[in-house]
């Protein structure tokens, strides 16, 4: 029987991280299945899903916490296999000035309708013309085949009016 573990990771930046963490988990029977990682300030960060047999799962965890010496922080989880009902996937991209507070916004906006946020992906430059600081996100969100979409577009309008940002919506998949 497969068990799925949730690995979150972080460490200083440097040629062979992703590297020793393949081969420790292919060393032990694992499958790396699915993973975002990218290097922030000279760390380098993810988050992985591994499937393995649950018999050898101990080990593999055993094997992952001997990474500590190396300088890997590891945080374990097990997976939870949840059935969901039937959803809708979209995504929202924002680009606006920065301000503090845009991230509090959105995303309380999303949780008082009780919608998932799947993914976030936000960068900060410099507007070619001004130099003044850009602030761009997109989140990938889940919702139920029945929201209230005009609630939730009214919503984040009025948020995209009082932060000075733009705010599009946009459906990804029907189902899933």
């Amino acid at each position: 029987m497969q068990h799925h573990l949730v690995i979150s990771m972080i460490c200083d930046d440097r040629p062979g991280v992703v590297e020793t963490l393949s081969a420790v988990i292919a060393d032990n029977g694992g499958n790396w299945e699915d993973s975002h990682m990218a290097h922030f300030a000279g760390k380098f960060a993810g988050i992985l899903r591994v499937a393995i047999p649950m018999e050898k799962s101990r080990c593999l965890r055993n094997a992952l916490a001997d990474l500590a010496q190396e300088g890997y922080n590891l945080v374990i989880e097990d997976a939870v296999a949840v059935i969901a009902p039937s959803r809708q996937t979209l995504t929202l991209k924002l680009v606006g000035n920065d301000r503090p507070g845009i991230v509090r916004e959105i995303s309380r906006a999303l949780t008082a309708r009780h919608i998932n946020m799947e993914q976030l992906e936000t960068t900060y430059s410099s507007t070619p013309w001004s130099g003044e600081p850009l602030f761009c996100a997109e989140c990938r969100i889940s919702v139920t085949k029945e929201p209230d979409f005009d609630g939730l577009r009214d919503e984040l309008d009025q948020i995209a009016i009082e932060l000075g940002v733009e705010i599009d919506c946009e459906e990804i998949a029907t189902a899933r």
